[in-house]
């Protein structure tokens, strides 16, 4: 069985970009859990609010529930679902699954598969990162979802995604915004080597989002990350936004995160491409959370 391939082709709703990453979370989660036990099942009252929370912080801003992925998952061949009355999924109904104590787990050739392969488990990990979230986001997901992974060769991870990343992204991307952070023009640099510096993809590479200017913003490592979780956005007029969600209260958290609200762009330098209104509007609606705050007052 090629369990990449299986898992490479999960069935997902789609459409014109839209994110729904229901499954591949479910799946990591599941995944974390076979490292505790590999034969214990997953009571669907017992995981709820820890799938939901996994939607919640790392799925689209729009309102969902775990309950979708833990009935559809059966129909892909990686998992399976019993009740008290036997085999088989009550449906997708989040009642129906807590009253018939359903309980899920993976499939058990892919259990089989899994215990033969020790390696299978990280390989399969890695696909779901690479496939539906961006590279910023994988360490701390793996810690979400109590995954342990070995260290991987970027070859490896690359040979097994549908296509490659372009290695001139990040020069491209750095150069025309002249090595400052776009958000707080921070432009550290040991000797002649810039640091704390990244390319980051407006777009989500791994939801067609292209390895290029248009598309890309430099950002350094601290806004990247806040960028990717949906704190920080980029408004129709190239300014910063700021969600509501996001809560600090110490001066560092308000200087370097509260006060970009409505402050415009640092770059891109005359000739380069700023980012695209279809790249921007990708990141407002699937990866932004809440409503933006209001300018900050100068």
């Amino acid at each position: 069985m090629d369990w990449l391939g299986r898992i490479a082709k999960l069935r997902q709703w789609t459409r014109s970009g839209t994110r729904a990453p229901h499954k591949p979370l479910l799946l990591l989660y599941a995944l974390g859990r076979f490292q505790e036990d590999t034969d214990g099942g997953l009571q669907y009252t017992a995981v709820e609010q820890d799938l939901q929370r996994l939607l919640i912080e790392y799925g689209p801003p729009n309102k969902t529930t775990p309950a979708y992925p833990f009935h559809h998952l059966v129909s892909d061949g990686v998992w399976e679902v019993r009740t008290d009355r036997g085999p088989g999924s009550p449906g997708s109904g989040v009642r129906d699954l807590r009253e018939t104590g359903a309980t899920g787990r993976l499939a058990p050739d892919l259990r089989a598969a899994l215990r033969r392969e020790p390696d299978l488990l990280g390989r399969i990990a890695r696909l779901l990162l690479d496939l539906h979230f961006p590279p910023s986001l994988h360490g701390e997901l793996c810690e979400a979802v109590g995954l342990e992974l070995e260290p991987a060769a970027e070859a490896e991870r690359l040979s097994a995604v549908r296509r490659q990343r372009d290695p001139q992204m990040r020069e491209l991307v750095l150069t025309a915004y002249e090595y400052r952070c776009a958000f707080c023009g921070y432009d550290g640099r040991i000797g002649a080597v810039s640091v704390g510096l990244e390319a980051a993809h407006v777009r989500w590479w791994a939801f067609g989002g292209p390895d290029k200017v248009e598309n890309g913003l430099c950002l350094c490592a601290l806004h990247h990350k806040l960028f990717d979780r949906g704190v920080l956005g980029v408004g129709d007029d190239h300014r910063i936004l700021v969600s509501q969600r996001f809560v600090g209260h110490s001066p560092a958290a308000r200087e370097h995160v509260i006060a970009l609200a409505g402050r415009p762009l640092i770059g891109p330098q005359p000739g380069s491409r700023p980012v695209a209104a279809a790249h921007r509007d990708w990141h407002a609606q699937q990866v932004f959370h809440g409503e933006p705050r209001p300018a900050t007052a100068a």
